[in-house]
Parts: C-alpha cells; sequence; structure tokens
C-alpha cells in the first residue's frame, strides 16, 4: 500500500475522485473517448481551428523550415522570427502596443503576477477567478484582497480602504471558465481609473469568441485600448497552443526581465507559433465562424432554459448545469457517456462546495441536429436524475 492511498480513499469517497480518458481520433465535434465516439460537448476549441486545413498546412511549413523545437528559451537561441510576427499580430488583436508570447496561459498568469506584484502592493481579485490567477497572486509578495464575484460595490470599499498600498491591480477573467458569465468590465475600467489601479484581464475564452473582430472582452463592451494588461491563450478559440500578455511596450520589455516563467523556459516550437498566426489571420477572415457559434449559443441556451436546467448567467459558449452534489454530477456525466454525449462533471475545488455541476462548452461546428440530440438526451437524463 503506497504513501498516498489513504488520501484517495478520501478523494474517492468525497466525489471527487479524477480520472484521464484515452481520447481517439477527432472529427470536427465528434470524438472517440475510451474507444467509443461520442458527440463532443467539452472542448475549448470554440471555432473548430484545431482541425482547420490552413493553420495545420502552416504549422506543416513551419514544421520543415525551422524543426520540431526551439532548441532553447527566447532569451538564449530560441528567439526565431515568427515570434515577433504574432505578437503584433496579437497586439493588433487586441489593441494594445504590444504583446509578448508564453508557453501556456498558467505561466503567463503565473509569470505577470509575481513580476508586476511585489511587497507593498495589493492584487484585488475576483472570487471565481482561474486557478492560475489564484495561485499567481499567491507567489505574488503583493496582499491580496478577494472581492466577491463581479460585485463591484465591495470592490470600491476595498479601494477606498487601499490607499497606503504602493501599486494596486485590479485582475478578473474576462469570460468566467466555469460559469459562462462577463466581468462587468465598464465598471472596472471606472474604479481602476477613479483609484489609480491597474486592471488586468484574463481573456484565455474571450479571445476570438467575443467582439465583432473576436477581439475578445474589451472589444464586445467598447473598451478597446483601455485595460492596461490583458492575458490570452492561444489554446482556446485559436485552436493551437500557448498564450500572451498584451499591454504596453514597457510591459512587454519589464516581463522580459523579471518574467521568470517567460525567462527560464524553452521556447515553444515553430510549428504552434505559425499556426496561431494563422488562426488570427483566420479570425478576421472568417466572421461566419463566429457568428456559427453564437446562433449555437442561441439555440442551446434556449433549449436548456425550457428543458428547466439551471445555467446560473451564462451569457456565454460555456453553459454550466447546475447539479450541486458531487456524487450526482458524477453519475450524470456517466449516464450521459452511456447514451454518446461526452460532458465533464465540474466538482471543488475547481467550484466551491455544493456548486458542481455538468460544464457544456460549444463550438462552431456543432450541427443544429448535434444539438437538438443533445438537449434530448440531457432532458431525458436531467429528469432521471430529478435535476428537472
Amino acid at each position: 500500500m503506497g504513501i498516498f492511498h489513504q488520501e484517495l480513499s478520501q478523494i474517492e469517497e468525497a466525489g471527487l475522485y479524477r480520472q484521464l480518458r484515452t481520447m481517439g481520433s477527432q472529427t470536427g465535434p465528434r470524438v472517440i473517448v475510451d474507444g467509443r465516439e461520442m458527440l463532443l460537448l467539452a472542448s475549448n476549441d470554440y471555432l473548430g481551428y484545431s482541425s482547420h486545413p490552413a493553420i495545420k498546412q502552416a504549422a506543416q511549413t513551419a514544421l520543415q523550415t525551422w524543426g520540431a523545437g526551439s532548441g532553447a528559451s527566447r532569451l538564449i537561441s530560441g528567439n526565431i522570427t515568427i515570434f515577433r510576427d504574432l505578437e503584433k499580430k496579437i497586439a493588433q488583436l487586441k489593441a494594445t502596443d504590444d504583446a509578448l508570447v508564453f508557453s501556456t496561459g498558467y505561466m503567463a498568469n503565473i509569470g505577470l503576477l509575481t513580476a508586476v506584484a511585489e511587497k507593498g502592493d495589493v492584487i484585488y481579485s475576483d472570487a471565481l477567478n482561474h486557478a492560475s490567477i489564484i495561485d499567481g497572486c499567491r507567489l505574488s509578495r503583493a496582499q491580496v484582497e478577494i472581492f466577491p464575484h463581479r460585485d463591484t460595490d465591495a470592490l470600491e470599499k476595498l479601494l477606498k480602504n487601499g490607499g497606503h498600498f504602493r501599486r494596486r491591480f485590479i485582475i478578473t477573467d474576462g469570460v468566467f471558465s466555469m460559469d459562462g458569465d462577463l466581468a462587468p468590465l465598464p465598471r472596472l475600467v471606472e474604479l481602476a481609473g477613479a483609484y489609480s489601479a491597474q486592471l488586468i484581464v484574463d481573456d484565455a475564452h474571450g479571445t476570438g469568441v467575443l467582439g465583432s473582430h473576436g477581439g475578445g472582452t474589451a472589444e464586445h463592451f467598447g473598451l478597446e485600448g483601455r485595460i492596461d494588461i490583458i492575458m490570452g491563450t492561444m489554446g482556446k478559440a485559436l485552436g493551437c497552443f500557448g498564450a500572451f500578455v498584451a499591454g504596453s511596450s514597457e510591459l512587454r520589455e519589464y516581463l522580459i526581465n523579471r518574467a521568470r516563467t517567460f525567462i527560464f523556459t524553452t521556447a515553444l516550437p515553430p510549428a504552434v507559433i505559425a499556426g496561431a498566426l494563422e488562426a488570427i489571420e483566420l479570425i478576421a477572415q472568417e466572421p461566419r465562424k463566429r457568428q456559427a457559434l453564437w446562433d449555437n449559443i442561441s439555440f442551446f441556451r434556449k433549449g436548456l432554459q425550457d428543458i428547466g436546467f439551471n445555467i446560473l448567467d451564462s451569457t456565454t459558449q460555456i453553459i454550466p448545469i447546475l447539479v450541486g452534489d458531487s456524487h450526482r454530477a458524477v453519475r450524470l456525466a456517466d449516464d450521459l457517456m452511456e447514451e454518446g454525449i461526452f460532458i465533464q462533471a465540474i466538482r471543488p475545488p475547481t467550484v466551491p462546495e455544493g456548486a458542481s455541476r455538468l460544464r457544456i462548452t460549444l463550438m462552431a461546428t456543432h450541427t443544429r441536429k448535434d444539438l437538438a440530440r443533445a438537449l434530448e438526451i440531457l432532458g431525458k437524463v436531467g429528469k432521471k436524475h430529478n435535476i428537472v
């Protein structure tokens, strides 16, 4: 018996045990899971770009040109020319002066927060921010103040009492990854200006999805150029991998010199960078993809509400079905898999105690037939478990 046996048993008894599913080939919104074909309703590939022919071709060309890997960190010898091409494209998409590419979204948030926030500073963080933000706050030497989810009145009270801090940062997800709701960015911009705070927005789930040009949450609210720092990823709507921090040119230079998760890691493979470059081009060229996604969102949200599911305050492609109990959420997900629908049960600590849920994520490539079938099965399984 190993040293972790007791802890694993406790995790399982609490209904919080996690296991890896073996994913096979994926064709659009269909995927092979543990050897069976299923309709995929649990992917962040919102525009279906991970299998886009032009993106795959761009990655293949870069592979032939540059090789399989970058060979070193960017500060050593891994800084190939297309990194700057991508960073300029990101800055253009985000309406910022410049940008810096990181290896993952987690590394971007950790690197950013530990670099910019120091002892004597304060970070005001939304209670439902992503785990990478939470960990970045903890690892920084700044004081961390948590305000209730989207509660700008509570945030203002904290700001009023925080005049003694050297620097102040407000950080929030743009689209919250488990609830699918939006940060109140207009009010946050006002508060940041009124109290001389820097506003940081994690736009991982908004980039490529929100805004008339896919610029993200800031564009959606008409706040282009008014967000101090924006983090985003290439691994969601862009269908690739990696992440970025966008902001001023001075911020970029500062992070190059201070962000440990940038300095001390091998640069991303050239094929990944080339794929992301192509994806940003396609976001501008294919507005119909984005419209198809939003058409699917409208159809599916209405269908879930008509059945009687509690989808919280979701207004985006991330749609939770609140279940409550962890064990029940797992049973629901298992029954859906038996019916050929792949949706993950989300449990603590990812969400608060008593807030376990099914987390649905929609794609532009889902057909109306796909979604109608999913709604029918969800309704049947929901009634079986007394969720509706």
